[in-house]
């Protein structure tokens, strides 16, 4: 497993990319040479697209269970819709938190009205996967509209977005499960920060512009691993936008198969054997659900 060390240049992961209806999607989580850092178990970079008007996405719903989920934006909308009944629109910097536990069930799509008008769609997704004690409770459902979030304001220039846990002495009001933190953080060149020092385990991706970690340059659209003490400082050489994320180990490997996460693969054949079967609850009104990958 790859490790970034004082010094030494950190590791990197280079995204898997791939287009969906006209959408570049971007995969940095899970990787063949690290598959969690802290808790988070998958990240994927969505976008910038312009969607023209007509167009939109359509996630029909799917099912997960051991995991935590968020779509965050810097532009666009999507709405959200699960089997818990709630309806809500994902605007940039709110946060939906959905703990999946036991089973849910979702769906992500183009607002109607902003189907008519097209958009620009700009944004991250990732999934926290949930410590073994709470694998298995109830699915979950909270709302936090920007203005809730955190910000701080770093003595060298950086606005830092607290999207999830904790980190430079706030907390995001996400209820989360494990140690963590999650970070949409905006720099103007020339600024720096050292990233949490609470945090055993550490990751950086460089949405837009050039950073360097500890002196390191890091190239857009990669994820630098900035694990260990002391914590490493980000600098930016240009205007930058980076996520910032991990937290502490969570101690037992992670299995993950199409949508569901488990600390035991029981737990996946499970809920493959359920969704397959038509057992989940539904999202209400809707019937065009993800068939089981064969």
């Amino acid at each position: 497993m790859p490790r970034s060390f004082a010094g030494a240049a950190p590791a990197v992961i280079l995204p898997r990319e791939s287009d969906i209806g006209g959408l570049a999607v971007r995969r940095l989580l899970p990787h063949r040479t690290r598959r969690l850092v802290g808790p988070f178990v998958f990240l994927d970079h969505m976008g910038p697209a312009g969607i023209p008007p007509g167009g939109g996405i359509d996630v029909r719903p799917h099912p997960h269970i051991g995991l935590a989920t968020v779509t965050y934006l810097f532009s666009g909308r999507i709405i959200h819709h699960d089997s818990l009944g709630f309806r809500q629109a994902i605007e940039p910097g709110a946060v939906n938190w959905m703990i999946a536990g036991r089973g849910i069930v979702h769906s992500e799509r183009t607002l109607p009205e902003d189907r008519r008008t097209g958009q620009h769609l700009h944004g991250m997704q990732a999934w926290v996967a949930l410590p073994v004690e709470h694998e298995q409770i109830a699915p979950a459902f909270s709302h936090h509209p920007a203005a809730a979030q955190p910000v701080v304001q770093s003595a060298g220039g950086a606005r830092l977005t607290l999207i999830a846990g904790r980190a430079y002495g706030r907390e995001a009001p996400a209820p989360v499960l494990s140690p963590l933190f999650y970070i949409d953080a905006v720099l103007p060149a020339g600024a720096s920060l050292t990233m949490p020092v609470e945090h055993a385990e550490r990751a950086v991706y460089a949405v837009e512009g050039r950073v360097r970690l500890d002196g390191h340059p890091i190239e857009p659209l990669t994820l630098a691993l900035a694990d260990g003490a002391p914590p490493p400082v980000l600098t930016a050489e240009t205007d930058a936008r980076v996520m910032m994320l991990g937290g502490a180990p969570l101690g037992e490997p992670r299995h993950v198969w199409w949508n569901f996460v488990a600390s035991r693969r029981q737990l996946i054949e499970q809920a493959r054997a359920e969704w397959k079967a038509g057992r989940f609850a539904p999202v209400p009104g809707e019937t065009d659900a993800l068939p089981l990958p064969e």
